[in-house]
């Protein structure tokens, strides 16, 4: 079983059934097994234009360019994800590295001074575990772990993800239904 680190997917199985995390891929922006987790949604495009304080980064939005529901909690609050250029250092003010190319930018920053950057998303809200509880839903079946790809929070088809990563993962994912409850 892959841990959860800051960077990987956290993918909902068929146990969740809210429509909030129905067939979510989260990715995780922080982890520690002490004080909980963090991550975005990244398969939920809300339809909404980024807002006008944001346009800004209009140039390094990625497709579809919207914003995206991150997840329930501080929905007011917008969280930028970016990839970065693997062969170019990212000098951008306040880039955390969360990933393999990827990273959480401060949307306060001027995007034209933003070297190193390829694509940025952006989240309205976020997912959060306290302390244990990601682990917690992880054993009773509700999600597993896997290692994102630097394309995954950026993906053009944010509807085919899940599916796409389950095929990743081979084996009986790959068979996994749409709806079990259906068979």
């Amino acid at each position: 079983m892959v841990e959860p680190s800051a960077g990987r997917l956290v993918v909902a199985t068929h146990e969740l059934t809210e429509r909030t995390f129905r067939r979510a891929v989260v990715l995780l922006l922080a982890y520690d097994r002490h004080e909980g987790a963090a991550g975005v949604v990244l398969n939920r495009p809300t339809g909404v234009d980024l807002p006008d304080r944001l346009r800004r980064w209009d140039e390094l939005a990625a497709p579809p360019a919207v914003v995206f529901m991150g997840g329930p909690v501080g929905r007011d609050a917008v969280i930028g994800v970016a990839r970065a250029d693997s062969d170019v250092e990212v000098d951008v003010a306040g880039w955390q590295q969360v990933g393999e190319d990827l990273g959480v930018l401060d949307l306060s920053s001027d995007p034209d001074a933003a070297d190193g950057l390829q694509a940025v998303r952006l989240f309205a809200g976020y997912v959060g575990w306290g302390e244990g509880q990601l682990e917690r839903e992880i054993v009773s079946g509700a999600w597993f772990v896997v290692p994102a790809t630097p394309d995954d929070p950026l993906t053009a088809t944010p509807a085919g993800l899940w599916r796409a990563v389950l095929a990743r993962q081979g084996g009986l994912f790959t068979t996994v239904p749409d709806d079990p409850g259906l068979n």
